[in-house]
């Protein structure tokens, strides 16, 4: 099992290309299913998720052709089971759900795994599909859904935001029999970025970055050409590393309206933000301050970023707190940080982060996607040398790591 090495202490200094977004492709690659013509998606990231979703693309009868950033998808529904041994890996398999009831009636999805951060059940898209007329039962850890009629069209209101049931529904209601209007919709950018795709396969769609969504289905998608939006979540992260060493970076492709709070609080950390023709810069003026956060969807600050951001908080003057409102269980990397120096308190879901001068390197183990980067920062910042393990994690959603970090000064290698 793979390791990566950190030896810290040096301020980053260059140019890192934003890759495409994972959270962004994966629903589009079940878009794949919604038509027998082909969806050639471009900006295409080399992540270890999105060759998990083109293995269980392929075993439906997609086939997934990767050329370069380029990825073609085309062929003919011939399977509607997602077997346990490829969904147990990855949680954004549930999205085949909804496709597959939309163009064949049918599906046979086991329940999801992915990070052990928290339950995220599956039940608003099960409540929703079923609005929409689907029969679903729970049988042996699959969940068995009918459609012999068709999906019709209904009025869906979420009791609280889900970008993975808002996808889900987004992508079954546009092959649906009628007029379907999801309340309460997720509004990340990825979802904005889906219903443009769907748009260009021929769904009718609007209230596009609203909470609001109305969906008139069609009887046929075609095929289409779309290419995927940077990762934000991505452009956070390397933001943090720029800010926790002292750098300066230049993140290309990057776009500062998809940050939302993520730049605010930042900015008030002491971290200079400057927009380019082609990205935005990232520098430190002076010293790093303390600053509160909450997690919420978007436009709030996204769990996908408190990891990240709890290490820049643990080298920052003064005390901050970090709220995680959206999983219960995504304090996981908090021990690890501590072995290197860090004093972080965790009381039920806020996290009390008093900054320390320095942290030092040690053997330290990724927990899950977001926090095996908490690791990667701290060790960047660290005295010493820091060896992080399980970083199979850290693969499956940030490209390149070692050499987008090398390229600008870092020295950090992965060990075999």
């Amino acid at each position: 099992m793979d390791s990566i090495r950190i030896t810290g202490g040096v301020p980053l200094s260059g140019t890192i290309a934003i890759s495409g977004a994972k959270n962004a492709a994966l629903p589009l690659m079940t878009c794949g299913l919604l038509t027998d013509e082909r969806l050639v998606l471009s900006n295409v990231a080399k992540l270890a998720d999105l060759a998990t979703m083109a293995e269980l693309l392929t075993q439906h009868g997609i086939a997934a052709e990767p050329e370069g950033r380029t990825l073609s998808l085309g062929g003919r529904i011939t399977n509607t089971e997602a077997p346990y041994d490829i969904v147990r890996k990855m949680r954004a398999s549930i999205l085949v759900l909804g496709p597959l009831l939309a163009r064949v009636g049918e599906a046979r999805v086991s329940l999801p795994g992915g990070c052990a951060i928290g339950t995220r059940p599956v039940d608003l898209h099960l409540k929703g599909l079923e609005a929409m007329g689907a029969k679903i039962k729970l049988d042996s850890g699959y969940v068995d859904a009918s459609a012999p009629q068709g999906l019709k069209g209904a009025t869906i209101v979420f009791p609280f935001v889900s970008v993975g049931a808002t996808e889900n529904l987004l992508m079954a209601a546009s092959l649906a029999d009628g007029v379907t209007t999801l309340k309460n919709a997720a509004r990340e950018p990825e979802i904005s970025d889906l219903v443009h795709c769907l748009i260009a396969m021929g769904a009718k769609i609007e209230g596009i970055g609203t909470d609001t969504l109305v969906i008139e289905g069609v009887k046929t998608l075609h095929g289409a050409e779309h290419p995927i939006l940077p990762d934000r979540i991505e452009t956070g992260t390397y933001a943090c590393a720029a800010a926790i060493t002292g750098g300066d970076l230049l993140l290309q492709n990057a776009r500062m309206e998809d940050l939302g709070a993520v730049l605010h609080s930042l900015t008030d950390a002491g971290v200079v933000i400057t927009e380019e023709q082609n990205g935005f810069r990232v520098t430190r003026a002076n010293g790093l301050h303390g600053v509160d956060v909450m997690t919420e969807p978007f436009p709030g600050f996204p769990t996908d970023m408190q990891a990240q951001f709890m290490a820049l908080m643990a080298v920052a003057d003064g005390a901050s707190m970090i709220t995680e409102t959206i999983f219960e269980n995504r304090f996981m990397h908090v021990p690890e940080l501590n072995r290197m120096g860090a004093r972080i308190n965790v009381h039920g879901s806020s996290a009390i982060i008093r900054g320390v001068k320095k942290l030092s390197g040690a053997q330290v183990m990724a927990t899950d996607l977001r926090a095996s980067f908490s690791l990667v920062l701290a060790g960047l910042a660290a005295e010493g040398e820091t060896t992080i393990s399980r970083v199979y994690h850290l693969d499956r959603g940030y490209e390149a790591v070692e050499q987008k970090l090398a390229a600008c000064g870092a020295r950090i290698e992965r060990v075999n």
